[in-house]
């Protein structure tokens, strides 16, 4: 009898050292850097979220997920959506984003970039649906702040914190693509038009009031034609003066009595 309960001892010494022994060989060190956030499960319970630093665990029963809560900037494919004159166009979008709730975005979904592009893509729809193509075209700014202030509370309920949102191209098919490639044409052509009409016209109002200025005061044409003759450097200078205009100002040459001095 003393000799079986000794065995047992033995027996039970050896399962405790071994268990020990596996415990001790499965300890791991695990390191959380100062941007990343770690869930610590026991047997697949969540335990709780692990800080920046230095942790250890037994990979036999504990399992750690670490998640990354730096900002991230994410391009989003054009979609295809409806303006309220029914022209189909592809907006894509550029936005910024990180993790505030790492639990809730790693327990409460299995994908929370994909339900963040849901949110953003919905919202998208409904505010182009709203609008037509042309303040859907000069209302970039105003479109992209709406859909912000829209889409982040949502996406707080999701655990993440949405930074930006903003469109970053309109895509058109390509025979409205051509179309309205001629209406910005020829919206550019109507303006040159316009700048060379007022052009002509100004030049035109200050020819007519030169003109009347000259008009109501001759001895104004008699000086400028003087300040020419002035500056000429050797040019022939053919000018018509008025009926009336005194050519008595105009320089004249002295002549000298033949054969004599001039009294």
């Amino acid at each position: 009898m003393p000799e079986i309960i000794n065995l047992l001892i033995a027996l039970l010494i050896v399962t405790v050292a071994f268990i020990g022994l596996t415990y001790a060989l499965n300890i791991r060190q695990f390191i959380v850097l100062e941007y990343e956030r770690g869930l610590l499960y026991r047997h697949g319970k969540f335990q709780r979220i692990l800080p920046a630093g230095q942790h250890w665990y037994n990979r036999l029963s504990h399992t750690i997920y670490k998640v990354d809560m730096r900002a991230r900037a994410v391009s989003i494919v054009g979609q295809e959506v409806l303006s309220s004159d029914n022209i189909g166009i592809k907006i894509s979008l550029a936005m910024t984003f990180k993790i505030e709730d790492a639990y809730r975005v790693v327990n409460e979904m299995s994908n929370y970039q994909e339900a963040l592009y849901l949110i953003l893509q919905l919202q998208l729809r409904d505010l182009v649906a709203a609008l037509p193509i042309d303040d859907l075209l000069a209302k970039r700014q105003e479109i992209a702040a709406a859909l912000f202030e829209t889409a982040k509370p949502k996406a707080a309920e999701l655990g993440i914190d949405l930074l930006s949102v903003g469109i970053k191209d309109i895509m058109f098919p390509g025979e409205l693509k051509n179309i309205f490639s001629q209406v910005v044409n020829a919206r550019k052509e109507g303006l040159a038009a316009l700048e060379r009409a007022r052009g002509e016209s100004a030049a035109l109002r200050n020819l007519a009031n030169t003109a009347k200025l000259l008009e109501n005061n001759p001895a104004l044409l008699q000086l400028r034609l003087l300040q020419a003759l002035n500056t000429s450097s050797g040019n022939t200078l053919v000018l018509k003066l008025p009926d009336e205009a005194d050519t008595d100002v105009l320089p004249r040459q002295r002549t000298e009595p033949s054969g004599g001095e001039a009294e």
